[in-house]
């Protein structure tokens, strides 16, 4: 009996050391730097993605799914089409409470949210510094993919902003679209008032409770809504903040700004001809080229600029989002996919503008032949080698941790100036509540 307990004995603390190394070499495996991936780890699991948007960030996932497989067909995929909303949902459900069960290898998450995720959460995602080049990327969309000095997200698709106008309209009243390249907004005014006397067509449409057309506003100006630190709010002080509003209200006196209250009016809004211009991302080509009857009417120019502020250009951002890789088992596989395609695939890039006319930000694509291909909707111009010329330029900024949450406070504030209220005092009340709301 004692002969039988002793060799029962022996196997549990042999066993139990077995475990202890086995623990061990597991969690040497999930560290948390990208020196960590080794080649022996890669190619031999599957690899889960949230995203949203089926024509477009699911389509891009699965062409560059084509060419990571093509390379290693090892690898399975589970694309996983939630909404945008949904996915901020559900990763701060979990993270929040301290769990990644459930949760995918790689999740596609919106620049003006990834700070707020990066902050509250900095272990739960996976560095990836050193797997890629980063200096192949345009450099505005370095900032809000990055924390700490470390590189989280592989960007991917440009928000770049262009202004498309209707070339007839113009003509009627006696402008060209060169007439409105690199002009600031004061001249974008008073053009309008003239196509408004001629056409009767509003110069632009804006949703009242999007302040989209602001945020380009000030980036175009290299500011935002907080400080460099991300977390200090901006906005009583903001000399680029101020200057868009009093543009915004020179639009609404003028009469040339229309208003809209969803995307399906929005997009009714040029469709049906009733806008001259329409001031947004880059992404709205697809939607522009959508009524054939409009073909040949349409030419992109960049971005009018912020007269009287310092640094300002002619070129901003509206959107855009990057690939983040969640710190759990599999994340070795998940950086080598994203590396091999979006990271560094010229050919994958030729793919998805030729496919789905997605412009991603990886400036060596841009020398890519179907980036140079002559749109004739748009008069022959070569508008996707123009978006990506014009993302070099956009300023780099720190988008912070609160956009839309300041962007509901300026909603309010924009309408109480517009009813007659001070806009220093607008904006001091801006700043009060968000420090209030905010810290």
């Amino acid at each position: 009996m004692k002969k039988w307990f002793m060799a029962i004995l022996m196997v549990a603390l042999f066993a139990l050391v077995a475990c202890s190394d086995s623990t061990e070499e597991s969690s040497t495996e999930n560290g948390s730097n990208s020196d960590d991936v080794t080649e022996e780890a890669i190619g031999e699991g599957k690899v889960t993605v949230w995203a949203w948007d089926v024509n477009f960030n699911i389509k891009a996932l699965e062409i560059a799914q084509e060419h990571y497989q093509a390379i290693n067909p090892d690898v399975e995929f589970e694309v996983i089409e939630n909404a945008q909303d949904d996915i901020v949902q559900r990763l701060n459900t979990s993270l929040s409470s301290g769990t990644t069960r459930g949760l995918p290898n790689i999740v596609l998450i919106e620049d003006y949210r990834a700070q707020s995720f990066l902050n509250a959460y900095p272990d739960s995602f996976y560095p990836i510094t050193g797997a890629f080049n980063a200096d192949d990327f345009a450099p505005y969309k370095l900032a809000p993919t990055s924390f700490e000095g470390e590189n989280y997200g592989l960007p991917f698709d440009t928000g770049v902003t262009g202004l498309f106008v209707r070339t007839d309209y113009l003509e009627e009243a006696g402008y060209t679209a060169d007439d409105l390249s690199i002009i600031d907004w004061e001249e974008y005014i008073e053009i309008g008032k003239d196509v408004y006397e001629a056409t009767g067509k509003k110069m632009i449409t804006t949703d009242p409770s999007d302040l989209g057309l602001i945020r380009t506003m000030i980036q175009s100006a290299g500011a935002w809504y907080m400080e460099d630190d991300g977390v200090t709010p901006n906005l009583a002080n903001n000399e680029a903040l101020k200057a868009s509003f009093e543009v915004y209200k020179k639009m609404v006196e003028a009469d040339i700004m229309g208003f809209h209250s969803d995307w399906s009016q929005f997009l009714q809004g040029f469709n049906s001809g009733d806008v001259a211009t329409v001031q947004t991302g880059n992404w709205i080509s697809p939607s522009i080229r959508a009524e054939d009857s409009q073909a040949g009417l349409w030419k992109v120019v960049e971005q009018p600029r912020l007269s009287g502020v310092d640094g300002a250009v002619n070129a901003s951002n509206l959107g855009g989002s990057s690939w983040y890789v969640i710190d759990i088992d599999g994340k070795e596989d998940a950086v080598d996919f994203l590396t091999q395609t979006f990271g560094s695939n010229v050919d994958f890039y030729q793919d998805l503008v030729t496919e789905i006319g997605a412009i991603g930000t990886y400036s060596p694509a841009a020398e890519g032949e179907a980036y140079q291909l002559e749109d004739d909707y748009f008069q022959g111009q070569r508008i996707i080698a123009t978006f990506s010329e014009w993302a070099e330029d956009i300023p780099q900024i720190n988008y912070g941790m609160h956009t839309y949450a300041i962007d509901d406070i300026l909603v309010v504030e924009m309408q109480n100036y517009l009813n007659g209220k001070d806009l220093d005092d607008a904006l001091a009340d801006a700043q009060a509540q968000a420090e209030a709301s905010l810290n």
